[in-house]
């Protein structure tokens, strides 16, 4: 199989290459996270200007039309440069949901002010009893005459302090975990009733636990009772593009440890010249090579739209998590006590990798979503996170 980038990607993948060399050293890195919400809104603006805000989404609303490969290339360049700026939270999970589910008076609004580097958003969707399960949901939607009133909490919301606009999940009927009666709401940061505790992550980045008492909504997105399908298309979307944000991360870990075995002594000698070290990093690169394949393979089958596109990507993401816990132990194993000071990049990395292994399921969570799947049992869901 072809795996060649087109033209446009490459120079998509060449650009960000070039802002990660020239504005991700870790000082800079430091210092976007060190500023208000987590990231640097200068970078963000960059971004827009570039046009990568406007790859995902479709060219009648001003974007670039991309699909999966397209946003692997984006994520995996993040990935290795460690970028803090919200593209998930905001592009891919926010701005996906407007796009797969929003009515187009709501898509000509918001889109273009995304793609702009105007507006940032987040998705809020855990809640304290949830776990991975996207319709545990207990926050609840009622109807006051022409409005919708919502009344509950979330937690863990991704770029929740900067986010000017939210979508909230809340049940408008059925039980506690039912598919059936899980409905999407656009609801104004600023509404009257919304309060936020902002915090940063173990990464630095920034997230927010979210109380909603009262709250009018600005918007029902899609039909009612109907939203869970809009969510497990654009959860699907997001998978993919965490599991190409970590490949980038392995990919990093993965060169710098290599250079450091190069050019550090112990006995005399090179530690890359110990035969036991060889073989820990051979275990590094295969691990990375591993989720490599997987990644093709799952972008590939979510371009075609194939049936095996849903086993692919939860066996990726089993893999994907299970790979970064050994790649990171390994490089902070090889790299000493300095492997997890501030003084070098690695623990960051390792860092982030700990973080998305648990954005929208762990490896373990996916294992078991797996043997349901091939196993063709009922229970869970294959597309729950």
């Amino acid at each position: 199989m072809n795996f060649n980038l087109s033209e446009e990607q490459s120079l998509i993948k060449d650009g960000i290459a070039r802002f990660v060399a020239e504005n991700c050293s870790l000082e800079q890195r430091n210092d976007a996270i060190a500023m208000d919400n987590g990231f640097s809104r200068e970078n963000w603006q960059q971004f827009a200007e570039l046009g990568w805000l406007s790859i995902p989404f479709a060219e009648e609303h001003g974007g670039f039309g991309g699909g999966p490969v397209d946003t692997m290339v984006i994520m995996q360049e993040f990935g290795r440069g460690l970028v803090a700026e919200p593209y998930l939270a905001t592009v891919l999970l926010f701005g996906g949901l407007l796009q797969e589910a929003a009515n187009t008076a709501l898509q000509e609004k918001y889109l273009p002010a995304i793609i702009g580097g105007d507006l940032q958003g987040a998705l809020a969707y855990l809640e304290p009893q949830s776990r991975y399960e996207l319709t545990d949901i207990l926050t609840k939607a009622t109807r006051e005459g022409d409005s919708w009133v919502i009344n509950g909490e979330k937690n863990v919301v991704l770029n929740g302090g900067a986010a000017e606009k939210i979508i909230v999940t809340a049940r408008t009927s059925g039980g506690q975990s039912d598919r059936e009666g899980v409905s999407l709401f656009l609801v104004d940061a600023g509404a009257s009733g919304l309060s936020r505790e902002c915090y940063p992550m173990n990464d630095g980045q920034e997230a927010a636990d979210i109380q909603l008492v009262n709250v009018s909504a600005e918007a029902l997105l899609g039909e009612v009772d109907e939203g869970y399908a809009a969510m497990a298309v654009v959860v699907d979307q997001a998978r993919l593009a965490i599991c190409a944000h970590a490949l980038g991360l392995m990919e990093a870990l993965n060169a710098q440890t290599l250079d450091y075995c190069k050019t550090r002594e112990q006995f005399g000698t090179t530690i890359g010249s110990f035969q036991a070290l060889q073989h820990r990093l051979v275990d590094m690169f295969g691990a990375c090579e591993n989720v490599k394949s997987l990644l093709f393979r799952a972008v590939c089958t979510a371009q075609e739209h194939s049936d095996d596109a849903q086993r692919s990507l939860l066996a990726l993401k089993t893999m994907s998590g299970r790979a970064g816990k050994l790649i990171g132990g390994e490089a902070i194993q090889l790299h000493g006590g300095m492997g997890v000071t501030n003084e070098l990049s690695v623990g960051f990395y390792v860092k982030r990798l700990m973080l998305l292994n648990n954005l929208l399921g762990d490896s373990d969570h996916h294992q078991r979503l797996f043997a349901e799947l091939e196993n063709n049992t009922p229970a869970g869901d294959a597309r729950a996170a």
